[in-house]
């Protein structure tokens, strides 16, 4: 039941082809590898296999396929080692339906992308230690050059790839190597990851 009315949510977006369901985790690593999809959206909590260490599994072994994860639940226990383990979305269940068409498109392209809840709940999180995290996080992007810093503020803001490029009037590869050089100085995984860095380092801009 669950699935189809994620199917529906995805169908009524327009442009989205679900090309797989899968009933527990370990199917869903067999059809990711099979299919090789944009974006696998993976329920936290499935039999066989829960949907963290599917997750996991499956931005291993199938690097062009981002990972989203959909839950009721937003503990710290599961944003943390979800997007510690590479995914780049975080989804609640009783979300807005366009939420979730909007976290799919964002993970499609490239962006991380949070349930609002789920944002607000990591902030939260980090509050209490963002002072000594600020001057760890400042320290760290010195190490890039201005353009670098540029970019990863933007990233920090959500911005895809496209975006970025659009946004400083570059083209998009030169983006994409952009990103890539600065999750390698940085020595993160993710752009989640990132955008972390980002925040704490005081690098994302004020929306236009």
């Amino acid at each position: 039941m669950i699935r189809a009315g994620v199917r529906a949510i995805l169908a009524a977006g327009g442009g989205i082809e679900v090309v797989a369901e899968a009933g527990d985790g370990r199917e869903a690593v067999s059809l990711a590898q099979a299919h090789r999809p944009d974006v696998a959206l993976l329920d936290v909590r499935m039999p066989r296999l829960d949907g963290l260490a599917a997750g996991e599994e499956i931005v291993r072994t199938v690097p062009g396929t981002a990972v989203a994860m959909l839950t009721t639940f937003s503990e710290d226990a599961y944003v943390a080692r979800a997007l510690g383990g590479g995914a780049t979305g975080f989804l609640l269940k009783s979300g807005d339906p366009h939420e979730l068409i909007a976290g799919v498109r964002a993970v499609a392209g490239g962006a991380a992308f949070l349930s609002p809840k789920v944002a607000r709940h990591v902030i939260d999180g980090f509050g209490a230690r963002r002072m000594g995290r600020g001057v760890e996080a400042r320290a760290r992007v010195e190490a890039l050059t201005p353009r670098e810093r540029q970019v990863l503020g933007l990233v920090g803001a959500g911005l895809s790839n496209p975006e970025i490029a659009a946004r400083l009037h570059l083209v998009e590869g030169t983006v994409k190597a952009y990103v890539s050089a600065v999750l390698d100085r940085l020595g993160v995984k993710n752009r989640v990851r990132a955008a972390i860095v980002a925040y704490e380092a005081g690098l994302v801009p004020d929306p236009d």
